[in-house]
């Protein structure tokens, strides 16, 4: 995260993802479908994805204002709000906590308010199919972390009353010899997935795994990707585990799962969030 980061405190991130179209209209000034920035997705293409809204459009048009948007991949958030402030995009797509701290950090950002259909996507963590015993694991952890509210309290302390200007640093718990998984970190969405300046990991999934290690006895290594890079290092086993995203928690924009790769699984999920779309202030 020290790259969006470094970037956001230049202007005063944030994947994957999201669906509508900011305003619900077309660009007046030429009329082009807006074009709207999403971190890459891991199984599904800028046509694919198009494609889909296009249909949910159509089957919304009687109740929705929402146009088909032309998405716009990139593979980090700097790049995409780079291309936010230089009016490459006309919008971005990413999570409600995001939003909040995108236009906290930039006041030259605010929140689009029409024509963005209420979905929300399920966080969860990825890892290979071989690793169904870690998946396991991972899924007896987090249906207790939720069954305690050690998942709501982190929420508490690290989103809802979080000071984004300061996200402290997550210590992970060290077991001596015992195994190690390491973990994907792209610091792409915070302040879920987030690196602070100095490099050290913060944010809500890095206390979301500190937890889990707490609970399964495991080291966790984190390791910094792209998030557009999280499928190349998985199925690569340069990491055991990326944080992923059901898109969309059920099939009413795309079908469940469409993202999901196969010979990959994924745990319960740990967090839910609505998906919105940010733009520069008009």
């Amino acid at each position: 995260m020290k790259k969006i980061f470094a970037l956001l405190m230049t202007f005063s991130l944030i994947f994957v993802t999201g669906c509508g179209s900011p305003g619900g209209e077309k660009n007046s000034a030429n009329n082009e479908p807006l074009k709207l920035g999403t971190i890459k997705f891991m199984n599904v293409t800028e046509t694919l994805l198009d494609n889909y809204f296009e249909k949910a459009s159509s089957r919304m048009a009687q109740t929705s204002s929402m146009r088909t948007p032309k998405h716009i991949f990139f593979d980090n958030m700097t790049s995409m709000v780079a291309a936010l402030q230089a009016g490459q995009i006309d919008a971005l797509s990413t999570y409600e906590c995001v939003g909040n701290y995108l236009t906290q950090q930039n006041s030259s950002l605010e929140f689009v308010t029409k024509g963005v259909p209420k979905v929300s996507d399920s966080f969860c963590c990825a890892m290979l199919e071989e690793n169904a015993a870690l998946k396991k694991e991972f899924d007896d952890a987090i249906l207790k972390l939720t069954a305690d509210g050690t998942l709501k309290k982190l929420a508490k302390e690290y989103i809802t009353e979080a000071n984004y200007s300061d996200l402290s640093a997550v210590e992970m718990p060290k077991f001596d010899g015992a195994d190690t998984v390491k973990v994907a970190v792209t610091g792409d969405l915070p302040p879920l997935d987030f690196v602070r300046a100095d490099g050290t990991p913060a944010g809500f999934n890095t206390a979301v795994l500190s937890a889990i290690s707490q609970l399964v006895g495991k080291n966790f290594e984190l390791v910094d990707v792209d998030s557009g890079a999280r499928a190349a290092a998985l199925t690569s086993k340069q990491v055991d585990v990326v944080f992923w995203v059901a898109v969309p928690i059920d099939d009413t924009l795309a079908p469940a799962n469409c993202d999901k790769p196969d010979g990959v699984i994924v745990t319960e999920p740990y967090f839910t969030n609505e998906i919105v779309h940010v733009q520069p202030k008009k």
